[in-house]
């Protein structure tokens, strides 16, 4: 399995989000290649980056600061955070991201992010499907998770056939950065339903039994931040307790 690293921006700087909200906003450091630098010298192999003032205004903020840090170290960035346009996947791309992160669009704009997974290759695309619950059905979020997208989980990964869509990291909005551990109901009924998805676990690891709970499912990554964060366990760690 492999384990995502998180680095949140926010004005340039690292943070954290509690349940998405940007009022509950914890500032953790002022360098963000510095803590690349960290992750990569621990091993990790992959770095989650969200470009969160992209994510909240809806367009691409922090593309240049992204594009430096993919340039700065040889690991592989997965990043996201207001991708809109296909300029964005494009500029992502040649910025040197292995892999762009697609949220919102790819619940309220279907067809055109699989003509994108077409065009760039469905190893070069992750959805992010960031769900709240409504009725007891996991219900993707909109816009920075302030929106209801109104259609279910299982409808919107219905609408992307087998053998166009690979990548897919999967949060529960209600979670994230709450260190209560993932929704592993969630995946497991993700996994069940489509066996032939790389479903990456995000929100609420706060152990590595956490992480070795949603590799004992069969999710293919995990993102980690605010447990690193908060020294309850390193990359290193992570990874060896992986490894094992």
């Amino acid at each position: 399995m492999i384990l995502y690293p998180a680095i949140d921006l926010k004005d340039g700087v690292c943070v954290r989000l509690m349940h998405g909200r940007f009022d509950q906003m914890t500032r953790y450091d002022d360098a963000p290649a510095a803590r690349l630098a960290t992750f990569v010298a621990e091993g990790a192999e992959w770095v989650h980056v969200v470009d969160l003032d992209g994510a909240e205004a809806g367009r691409a903020m922090q593309h240049d600061l992204i594009g430096e840090l993919a340039s700065a170290l040889a690991v592989n960035i997965q990043s996201g955070g207001g991708v809109r346009a296909v300029e964005d996947v494009e500029r992502l791309l040649a910025a040197g991201v292995q892999r762009v992160v697609v949220g919102s669009l790819a619940v309220t704009q279907s067809d055109t992010v699989l003509g994108w997974l077409e065009r760039f290759g469905p190893e070069r695309l992750t959805l992010a499907l960031d769900v709240k619950y409504e009725d007891g059905l996991p219900v993707p979020a909109l816009k920075g998770w302030t929106q209801s997208s109104g259609v279910d989980l299982w409808t919107v990964l219905d609408r992307y056939p087998t053998g166009s869509l690979i990548h897919v990291l999967m949060t529960d909005v209600g979670r994230d950065g709450a260190m209560t551990g993932p929704n592993l109901e969630l995946l497991q009924e993700a996994r069940t339903r489509r066996p032939e998805l790389k479903i990456q676990a995000s929100g609420g690891v706060a152990s590595l039994d956490d992480l070795t709970a949603a590799r004992a499912i069969g999710c293919d990554g995990a993102v980690v931040g605010r447990a690193i964060y908060e020294g309850r366990f390193t990359a290193a760690e992570a990874l060896k307790a992986l490894a094992s």
